[in-house]
């Protein structure tokens, strides 16, 4: 496999982006010493006897040991200090609020919607794991719908390319389907679901079922969708791990990158930048379907008000998502309290919510060490997947948070864009990614998703009813690899699987 984390062509192509991404192109935050022995440990792996050394540790020192249950993804990082254990909690308490509606005796707790899709954090990321697609009930709380349209003028096309907007949104509906709101206000409309199925035949003769999903949306509480607008399901993400994605130093992201192929791999993985809300400076996106969010506090601040409706002073919208359009909802009371501060969830409440998710720790490797193991991770390489599936990475020594500083992580993700082809194109540009293209996801802890979440849905909307079937929807810069899996023997397709049920 070529190895796509060191040597000539990697640092050309470090090089070739640094001409236009306003980013650091070297760990600046190391000793030349220090470098090396990072190049060292994070080579891709050339022998499958037996695991590499702490292979097994997929969060460095914070990984989590504890025994495996529903709660898997809900242990605080082994590393935190005792102090910032107090933080985790109350992080976690405020992360299971329940808002509710304003006017309310309940002042601290007020501010809800008016229009929203969920009443608290956990509601949508429940024990911390992977959302789903409804299925029998009509539970889509952990799923819902972006809207957006295509810029239509030089002007708008414009802001796009100035990373001042990510795209543009229904001008009635705003940039995600509600639905749900407080009393008084209907509600914006309900996802509706429809499947048709093709089938796909393995090597040796067996056959695979995928279902293609079409989306609708029914009773329309506001009158008719732009023409334009586009529909994009989004299923939850597992939260271990975010903080210490966020501490890879950008430059270990920009070295996997190859925008033009350059290479000639088939493997063209491109860097999402955006602005950042705070500074207002260009950064690397890493956090999302489409990598539009560049540190976990912003993810935390649009989740509260395009989710639940709360503001926060990341994203002062007391009023969620309603739009000009919808004057009943501005006019409903919002749940600011003067005597707080400036917005619904002010300070500490955001940053309490942001160390919270920062320190959610990854659960330990199970049977790292078994031969069926390791023979599936041999075919995971030989099939190209880690391509984009980057194994390891070692984070920068300048962190933040020194539980997250200089830390050997096993993510199972190169944190880029990549064309996954017609098959799983939403449609739907998002700054820099396109209607086809997504953010590699990390692996880490996809084996325990039965475990916590209780059941095995895949993918961005949850379309996959396993691992095969998500494998088998790979296109795009990733047809070479789902063919390869196709062509395997089934015995090496079941290796493989293995392999990924213990990460």
């Amino acid at each position: 496999m070529p190895d796509r984390a060191e040597g000539g062509k990697a640092s050309a192509k470090t090089e070739s982006l640094a001409e236009t991404i306003p980013l650091s192109s070297t760990r600046d935050d190391l000793t030349d010493a220090d470098l090396r022995r990072v190049q060292h440990v994070t080579r891709p792996a050339t022998s499958f006897s037996r695991p590499e050394k702490f292979e097994a540790m997929s969060g460095g020192a914070g990984t989590s040991i504890a025994s495996i249950n529903q709660d898997s993804f809900s242990q605080f990082s082994a590393n935190i200090t005792f102090a910032e254990e107090e933080s985790f909690k109350l992080g976690n308490a405020l992360f299971r609020k329940l808002w509710v509606s304003s006017p309310s005796s309940t002042q601290a707790s007020d501010g809800l919607g008016p229009l929203y899709n969920a009443r608290a954090c956990q509601t949508c990321h429940l024990k911390d794991g992977r959302g789903h697609p409804p299925e029998g009930a009509a539970d889509a709380t952990s799923m819902f719908l972006r809207l957006a349209r295509a810029p239509k003028t030089d002007a708008e096309r414009a802001a796009i390319a100035a990373h001042d907007v990510l795209n543009f949104p229904d001008p009635v509906y705003g940039a995600q389907l509600q639905d749900s709101a407080v009393p008084g206000l209907p509600a914006e409309g309900h996802m509706k679901i429809g499947y048709t199925e093709t089938s796909v035949t393995l090597a040796g003769g067996e056959t695979v079922f995928l279902r293609k999903p079409h989306y609708a949306i029914e009773t329309l509480g506001y009158g008719a969708l732009d023409e334009t607008t586009t529909l994009s399901p989004r299923v939850t993400q597992a939260m271990g791990g975010l903080g210490l994605v966020e501490a890879i130093h950008p430059a270990d992201i920009l070295a996997k990158a190859d925008p033009d192929d350059k290479d000639g791999d088939g493997i063209s993985g491109r860097p999402a930048l955006v602005r950042d809300p705070a500074s207002g400076t260009l950064v690397l996106g890493r956090f999302g379907w489409k990598a539009q969010s560049a540190t976990v506090r912003q993810q935390a601040a649009d989740a509260l008000a395009g989710d639940i409706g709360i503001s926060s002073p990341d994203a002062k919208r007391s009023f969620g998502d309603c739009t000009p359009a919808q004057a009943a909802c501005l006019a409903m009371a919002d749940g600011v309290q003067a005597r707080l501060g400036d917005t619904e969830a002010p300070d500490p409440v955001l940053g309490l919510i942001t160390f919270y998710s920062e320190n959610l720790a990854v659960p330990a490797r199970r049977k790292a060490s078994f031969a069926e193991t390791l023979a599936g991770k041999k075919v995971f390489y030989e099939t190209g997947c880690i391509s984009c599936h980057v194994p390891k990475f070692v984070t920068r020594r300048d962190a933040a948070n020194k539980a997250h500083s200089f830390q050997l992580i096993w993510p199972y993700s190169d944190f880029l864009l990549h064309d996954m082809g017609d098959g799983l194109a939403d449609g739907q540009q998002v700054g820099e990614a396109s209607g086809s293209e997504w953010r590699t996801p990390p692996l880490w802890g996809i084996g325990l998703t039965k475990v916590v979440s209780g059941h095995t849905f895949f993918l961005h909307d949850g379309r996959a009813r396993n691992l095969t079937e998500a494998i088998l929807w790979h296109g795009g810069e990733a047809a070479k690899a789902r063919d390869r899996f196709a062509e395997l023997e089934k015995a090496d397709r079941q290796a493989l699987i293995t392999f990924l049920e213990s990460l």
